[in-house]
């Protein structure tokens, strides 16, 4: 459990660069992307991306409302605490299903669905080794109701061990946007993904991280706890610590 804190929004509010207005009929509203939420630290310049990668894709994640709380499935709210310094934009259902590695996995597959790249859309079960594609799954419905059914058919069989087992162990030094940081666990393990990379003249690169936990939650943007920005170094050793998990440098792996 979780000290109740009220999060001050300091230095995500230091944070910010731009914000799209938008009109709908009569009502104007506020609409922000991740790239325009967070800024970069001083003399870093964000990588940029190919427009139909996933990279691009990560860096154009929708986000709620500046100070909104991470909501879980229930529609409770998940006290801050320094948690997290923004909220994804991606309705989780109502059902304990989206947790940290179904997380992962959402993204992954909402990115491939509006590629309309349905064939990569697959995934492997913690039961067996075989891949549990979506064109199976969703015999010719492509329709997004049928996308998200199987997404929970996904939540159901996967964990943080299928996840890891999926993915390709790569040195940390060569991370891109869209590597995952992940632990097994027994009985339970944890999974990031890295949603931003920015670099210096000297190649040096900062990254965010985003997560849900449990019980199933919205998607949020980490707080390093060592610097209280939302934005992580190389660490000196190999120890990677999040507000709410460790991690090790070998610990990241990519689709």
């Amino acid at each position: 459990m979780y000290k109740i804190l009220i999060y001050s929004a300091v230095v995500c509010c230091s944070q910010i660069e731009n914000i799209a207005i938008e009109q709908i009929g009569d009502e104007i509203t506020t609409s922000q992307v991740l790239k325009d939420r967070i800024k970069t630290p001083e003399n870093y310049t964000r990588v940029s991306n190919d427009s139909n990668s996933f990279g691009y894709y990560l860096q154009h994640l929708p986000l709620k409302a500046e100070g909104s709380q991470v909501l879980l499935y229930n529609g409770e709210i998940k006290e801050n605490n320094n948690v997290y310094c923004a909220v994804v934009n991606m309705d989780i259902g109502t059902k304990d299903l989206q947790q940290c590695a179904d997380a992962v996995m959402r993204l992954r597959a909402e990115y491939l669905y509006q590629q309309k790249n349905y064939e990569d859309i697959k995934f492997q079960f913690v039961s067996d080794s075989k891949w549990h594609t979506y064109k199976e799954y969703i015999k010719q419905d492509f329709s997004y109701p049928k996308f998200r059914k199987y997404m929970e058919y996904v939540f159901n069989y996967a964990n943080t061990a299928s996840l890891k087992k999926q993915l390709k162990p790569i040195p940390f030094n060569t991370m891109q946007i869209g590597d995952v940081l992940v632990q097994s666990g027994s009985p339970y393990g944890h999974a990031v993904i890295v949603v931003d990379i920015c670099k210096n003249e000297l190649g040096e690169k900062q990254y965010l991280l985003a997560q849900s936990y449990m019980p199933a939650q919205e998607t949020q943007i980490l707080m390093n706890p060592n610097t209280l920005t939302p934005w992580y170094s190389k660490p000196s050793n190999s120890i990677i610590k999040t507000p709410e998990w460790t991690f090790d440098t070998a610990d990241l792996r990519r689709f």
